[in-house]
């Protein structure tokens, strides 16, 4: 008889993060550039009560279970690849050259898994392998198009400058390719520990940190001095830090050490390179760092511009503008990482820094360094890729509390210029599109409504701004969810983010993929499984299907049938 599967998966796919519970309703004066459409389409649509699947049911035993046999009927196989051809004939094909690709119009939004953080071992070996085999066996049944998985920089290249070690990334690659999966790769030049849903520690390359501890002025840096080793500082970009190399050197040879060792996948199995660009591989400075409770949610955060190198570009910005005078520090009444904005004068709504012309200077010169290290990175990626028929992406962090103020102090100290009288968003949108990258986002499971009133959050506002400066900017839009979600309060609200139904988008746009937070034993959970499912069909369907969401739930539900078995079946034999 199979051992519970959730049983299984536990011991062996990892621990997820507990969610954290919030309340409240965001304030309805909260401004926004644009509000959400209507969906011309009503796709809900009545059923027989005998037809309504509810939350409550559990999905029945598949015949295709076999007793007698002992395992997988001969004709599972069948089923379950049935099932994937009329997965992937609802998703139009994309055709792919170099950096840029073209999408059809209502074409439906190709799901993705991510894996777990630790993947890969410490011994450059695959954690949990049978696990991760049967899981992925189960993910391609349903439907998914593929897994995102962290190429960590202080795995592959711990031991010496360019000695690299692929071991355990050989072997993932080759499970994905043999089920079928794509595979997002993401180039994480950060650290892993510190930061929301970090369950593990892969500190960065030990001889990079050697660096570090020399000169200490390698990691950003706080005002009171504060270090933090998550990702090297982008105020050394350029110099020759890091053992006779740039930072940005080390970044370049790192991929193309990775497009040579896997060149056989590339644009194939491989089809997308997510490259890190700071902390939790996201374009953004370590403002919020949840380490040693350093930061706590919602607090405003912190600048960090005070390690030397950045304080030199500071300086040589303030004597370009004539302001010598501003160049010796950041703002030093912009408060403490967990204060709010009223607590402070620089992003008081009310005569705060932040609108003044001193303000205005340094958030202008910070957020610019923040784009040119974008800018920089992606130029050496393209380079680097060119010709290889894998996309671009990078993540950009939703950082949606206190949006509702006038400030958004949060997203500045980020690095994130967005303010009630500016978009940050469109200038990182922009930048993105000259290199023909993909702008993935975060926070696309979260409604208004479920963040906390006082901190004035708005999550949804947020997605839909950055929405239309994808679009004035001419650049894809990709998302995930930023918090591990099972309920379909969350998969509907991905569904209504992921069809881009904001004012000004005229046509069938949708995002170009969506990956999903996270594979662990909580998503193989029955009811779970089901609903999961079920959202990848309607994801897969798009906004042009002309079935009711119910229709396509009673379709998915027949395929957990199908699904359910194979993952118990396969795990079971794992003993």
């Amino acid at each position: 008889m199979a051992l519970s599967m959730t049983h299984q998966f536990g011991s062996l796919v990892g621990t997820p993060v507990a969610i954290e519970s919030t309340a409240g309703e965001a304030p309805a004066t909260m401004n926004a550039a644009a509000v959400w459409k209507t969906p011309a389409t009503n796709l809900r649509c009545k059923a027989s009560k005998s037809d309504v699947i509810t939350d409550g049911l559990s999905p029945p035993m598949s015949p295709c279970r076999s007793p007698v046999l002992g395992g997988i009927r001969p004709d599972l196989n069948v089923a379950c690849q049935a099932f994937t051809m009329e997965a992937e004939s609802a998703v139009e094909k994309e055709h792919v050259s170099g950096a840029r690709w073209k999408k059809g119009k209502g074409s439906g939004v190709p799901v993705y898994v991510m894996m777990a953080l630790d993947s890969v071992s410490m011994g450059n070996g695959v954690n949990r392998k049978k696990a991760v085999n049967a899981a992925m066996a189960a993910l391609k049944s349903a439907g998914v198009e593929g897994v995102m998985m962290d190429v960590w920089w202080g795995l592959v290249e711990r031991e010496g400058p360019g000695e690299y070690n692929w071991g355990g990334y050989n072997e993932l690659m080759d499970m994905a390719k043999k089920h079928g999966l794509k595979v997002q790769a993401v180039m994480s030049f950060h650290q892993c520990g510190g930061n929301v849903g970090d369950s593990v520690t892969i500190p960065l390359p030990k001889w990079a940190v050697e660096e570090i501890d020399k000169d200490p002025d390698l990691a950003y840096t706080d005002q009171w001095g504060r270090r933090n080793y998550e990702y090297i500082s982008l105020g050394c970009d350029t110099l020759p830090v890091l053992k006779g190399r740039t930072p940005v050197q080390c970044y370049a040879d790192f991929m193309r050490a990775f497009r040579d060792n896997f060149k056989h996948l590339l644009g194939d199995t491989i089809v997308e390179i997510q490259v890190g660009m700071g902390p939790a591989g996201e374009l953004r400075y370590p403002s919020y760092p949840e380490q040693n409770g350093t930061w706590k949610f919602p607090g405003i955060g912190a600048f960090q511009c005070y390690d030397k190198y950045m304080l030199s570009s500071l300086k040589a910005a303030a004597d370009a503008a004539s302001k010598s005078n501003w160049g010796s520090t950041g703002p030093t009444d912009a408060g403490e990482y967990n204060n709010w904005p009223e607590d402070t004068n620089f992003f008081r709504k009310e005569g705060g820094g932040w609108d003044s012309e001193y303000g205005e200077f340094f958030l202008t010169w910070y957020s610019q360094m923040l784009l040119d290290h974008g800018d920089r990175i992606l130029t050496s990626t393209k380079s680097v890729f060119d010709n290889t028929g894998v996309k671009i992406s990078v993540k950009v962090a939703g950082i949606h509390w206190h949006y509702g103020t006038r400030s958004h102090a949060p997203e500045l100290t980020a690095g994130y210029y967005n303010t009630r009288n500016r978009d940050g968003y469109l200038p990182i949108a922009q930048m993105l599109a000259r290199h023909g990258a993909v702008f993935n986002f975060t926070c696309i499971e979260m409604r208004d409504h479920e963040q906390p009133q006082d901190a004035l959050c708005a999550p949804e506002k947020l997605v839909n701004q950055v929405a239309l400066a994808t679009q004035k900017a001419r650049v894809h839009l990709a998302g995930e969810n930023a918090l591990p979600r099972y309920d379909e309060h969350a998969h509907e609200q991905i569904l209504k983010a992921s069809q881009l139904n904001v004012e000004g988008n005229l046509d069938d746009t949708e995002m170009c993929a969506f990956t999903y937070l996270r594979m662990n034993q909580h998503l193989f959970q029955p009811d779970n499984w089901r609903k999961f499912v079920a959202f990848v069909k309607k994801m897969n369907e798009g906004k042009s299907t002309d079935k009711c969401w119910e229709q396509v739930e009673r379709e998915a539900d027949h395929f957990v049938h199908v699904t359910q078995p194979l993952v118990q079946e396969a795990v079971a034999m794992m003993h």
